[in-house]
């Protein structure tokens, strides 16, 4: 007998809903998809699945704003069967139509050509810059607390605001490795209900330019040299350090790419700045000028280098696996919203730091970051070409209560980011798109043009007209209108300039460098050292070099030294600046929500490790199991093997056994194998074990695992605990964990 397609569904869903690792613990995130598969082809017909769990889509708006009260499913396929994109359904979609078994395709084969067509032209213009990126769906909510500075409601207290977010590389193309060192995208969208507004934002608080028309050059400058296309999604090149080390306003951001900020531990740890400066406006019209904060709820943690390097290679999927899992799992990233609120005086300054120059940060100790609402990540994607790809951001999007400033930079963008989505997304249209679609009623009189969703009613789209009634009408101030500030221009002449104001190149890279912890200091001297390295033209490093002298004497000597070239004279004194400790990531402890503890077991030992699988769950964290061999360990799931995992993928180790080697620890089937044969345990476990020390990682030991550290040589240092119960050893790493590494194992040789 027949099943309905329902009771298949349905089926899948509990399926998708009872599949656990065992019946007493959650299951680990990244199943692919919502319903086991079944070993055969399936055959018999049925609806499509259903989304997983934590994926979400676009709400079911039209392309005007109103919602249609249909569920997320009715944007997706729809039906049992196969079909042609008008919805004639097909026999056969393995076989073109022929003239005969061995004749040739036929032109009338309209289902060839509409697959082929349409295969043929999946692929749009990638983003010149951000094109690598991963976005996911959530909601914000206003605290109130920014209601004296600004009328925007979706900032009120208690209100909830759905929002998308988009995070991204800036030099790499689509293909490129997450973990490169380099800027990160954080474009937030908020479907609030007085008109969408994009917050594009990055994790470094200053950009590398002064002025919008300088964009081009640096973008240029950064990516792959014209001639080889060589070096991909890295700044550790010629045309890079050309550029910023004679463009010397580029010196500060580049300070902060040199640091742990250019290598993220994952989007969930990494800070969100907007930039520029904006103007809020109250409900009085009273004016303030604000920078825009993102803080992460767990703190701001980076990659070490050697494991961003490995990462690139073994998972390039590193951040976005990480983004979709914690997800998945319920870990939902978050961050606070913050504001650092400044008076809107004339000058437009703020303790003798022009506020227009993107290039210059307010440290937080002269101005604190206000918090005013909090973003929680919560649904994936369920298609990341509709949302994540097509998502289109403009800082003009902009709702009543908040407006732009004259900085350069802002003032170009707003500009450029409408006009790159023309190509991109095939003309004016693209706010039609579901995932740009507003959540607030459209009335723009905006007709035609490619891609136009919407079935515009009325004979008269423009102002004044009486056709159509008058419609539509001005709003006032009472109707909450968006008002342009009436910001009083100066009356000057046409130049092409900056304000002097502009020209101080290196304060800030100072404050920044002595506000850096002793092994951060130690990091920035490595990546100069590294980046330079990769340099060919001499005369490029030793200018650089001269940029160094200028920041700090400790940092361009060591610098110099690992070049080998001499140390130069500074042209303009290093700076007398007080240091911000709020710049450094060290120092604070911080939640460890969603940190991945991979367990090495075995099968013949596995004392203790059903609790430590059931308290890593119980703390909001995932457990890996890493075993010799896939499939169960007694009654538990192995979703690492020794050939598949490496360290970059957990946050700690926990050791429960000491596997000796495996029949796969052969030098000639998997590299890391070494010398099996003259060890006692498996070298990969070792090698787990020697990089995650390496990485400044907490390691923890129980039964058999503890000769684990013996062998390796890391007993007893730093971070290193054994303890009597797997219990016991996982509490003395949820411990070290709070401070994310333990970087006390690696002491600093500079101050």
């Amino acid at each position: 007998m027949t099943r309905k397609p329902t009771e298949v569904v349905k089926d899948a869903v509990e399926a998708a809903t009872a599949k656990v690792t065992d019946a007493l613990t959650p299951d680990v995130p990244g199943s692919p998809g919502s319903a086991p598969a079944p070993l055969e082809e399936p055959t018999t017909p049925h609806d499509p699945l259903p989304a997983k769990a934590e994926q979400g889509a676009p709400e079911t708006r039209t392309p005007t704003g109103a919602e249609t009260g249909a569920p997320a499913e009715a944007m997706g396929q729809q039906g049992a069967f196969l079909t042609t994109s008008q919805g004639a359904r097909l026999t056969d979609t393995d076989h073109s139509l022929k003239a005969g078994p061995r004749g040739p395709i036929l032109m009338q084969d309209h289902h060839f050509r509409e697959k082929i067509t349409h295969f043929d032209h999946e692929r749009i213009p990638e983003r010149v810059v951000h094109a690598r990126g991963a976005g996911a769906h959530g909601v914000f909510t206003g605290y109130g607390t920014a209601e004296g500075v600004t009328r925007a409601g979706f900032l009120a207290k208690g209100k909830e605001t759905p929002v998308f977010v988009r995070f991204s590389t800036v030099l790499g193309s689509r293909g490129s490795a997450d973990t490169v060192r380099d800027t990160r995208g954080f474009a937030t969208k908020f479907y609030t209900d007085e008109g969408t507004f994009d917050l594009v934002a990055n994790n470094i608080p200053v950009f590398f330019i002064q002025d919008a028309i300088k964009f081009p050059d640096i973008i240029h400058a950064g990516k792959p040299h014209p001639d080889r296309e060589i070096p991909q999604a890295q700044s550790a090149h010629d045309t890079f350090w050309d550029f910023v080390s004679l463009h010397t306003e580029a010196q500060h951001h580049t300070i902060w790419n040199m640091s742990d900020r250019g290598i993220p531990r994952s989007y969930r740890t990494m800070e969100g700045f907007g930039v520029h400066t904006f103007r809020l406006v109250n409900a009085a019209g009273e004016t303030s000028l604000v920078k825009f904060h993102w803080k992460p709820k767990l703190g701001v943690h980076s990659l070490d280098w050697e494991e961003a390097q490995i990462a690139a290679g073994v998972d390039p999927d590193y951040h976005r696996r990480d983004l979709y899992d914690a997800i998945e799992s319920g870990a939902f990233p978050e961050w606070e919203l913050g504001i650092q609120v400044f008076p809107d005086t004339p000058e437009e300054t703020f303790a003798g730091i022009d506020l227009l120059d993107p290039t210059k940060i307010v440290p937080e100790e002269l101005a604190a970051v206000q918090p005013i609402g909090k973003l929680v990540l919560n649904r994936t994607p369920r298609n990341f070409f509709a949302e994540t790809e097509q998502v289109a951001f403009h800082l003009g999007h902009l709702p009543p209560g908040i407006d732009v400033t004259n900085d350069p930079l802002l003032q170009g963008r707003l500009f450029s980011y409408v006009d790159t989505q023309l190509t991109r997304l095939g003309g004016p249209n693209y706010p039609q798109i579901p995932i740009n679609r507003p959540h607030a009623p459209v009335n723009d009189m905006l007709r035609d043009g490619f891609h136009q969703h919407a079935v515009h009613a009325g004979v008269a789209p423009y102002r004044p007209n009486s056709l159509d009634g008058g419609n539509p009408f001005p709003a006032g101030a009472e109707e909450n209108a968006f008002v342009d500030v009436p910001v009083r221009v100066a009356e000057a002449p046409k130049v092409r300039a900056n304000p002097v104001s502009f020209d101080d190149h290196y304060s800030q890279v100072r404050l920044f460098w002595l506000s850096m912890s002793p092994v951060e200091k130690e990091h920035i001297i490595r990546a100069y050292t590294f980046e330079l390295g990769k340099c060919y033209e001499q005369a490029i490093k030793e200018r650089q070099l001269r940029c160094l002298a200028n920041v700090d004497p400790v940092l361009c000597e060591q610098v110099a030294v690992g070049l080998g070239l001499p140390v130069p004279e500074p042209t303009v004194p290093p700076a007398d600046v007080t240091a911000s400790p709020a710049l450094s990531q060290i120092g604070r402890e911080w939640p460890a929500d969603g940190r991945i503890i991979g367990i090495v077991v075995d099968d013949g030992d596995l004392d203790g490790v059903d609790a430590v699988r059931r308290a890593v769950f119980g703390a909001g964290m995932v457990p890996l199991l890493i075993a010799a061999h896939g499939g169960m360990v007694g009654h538990m799931s192995v979703q690492r093997t020794f050939a598949t995992a490496r360290s970059i993928e957990f946050d700690a180790l926990l050791l429960a056994a000491a596997p000796a080697p495996a029949p796969d620890a052969l030098p000639a089937r998997d590299a890391k194998a070494g010398a099996a044969d003259t060890v006692t345990v498996d070298p990969r476990v070792a090698l787990l074990v020697e990089e995650a020390w390496r990485h400044a990682k907490a390691i923890g030991a129980w039964g058999a695992g503890v000769t684990v550290l013996g062998q390796s040589g890391v007993a007893g240092t730093p971070g290193v605990v054994t303890a009597e119960s797997g219990t016991e050893a996982l509490a003395a790493v949820q411990r070290l964990l709070a401070a994310h590494r333990v970087w006390e194992r690696f002491p600093a040789t500079v101050a």
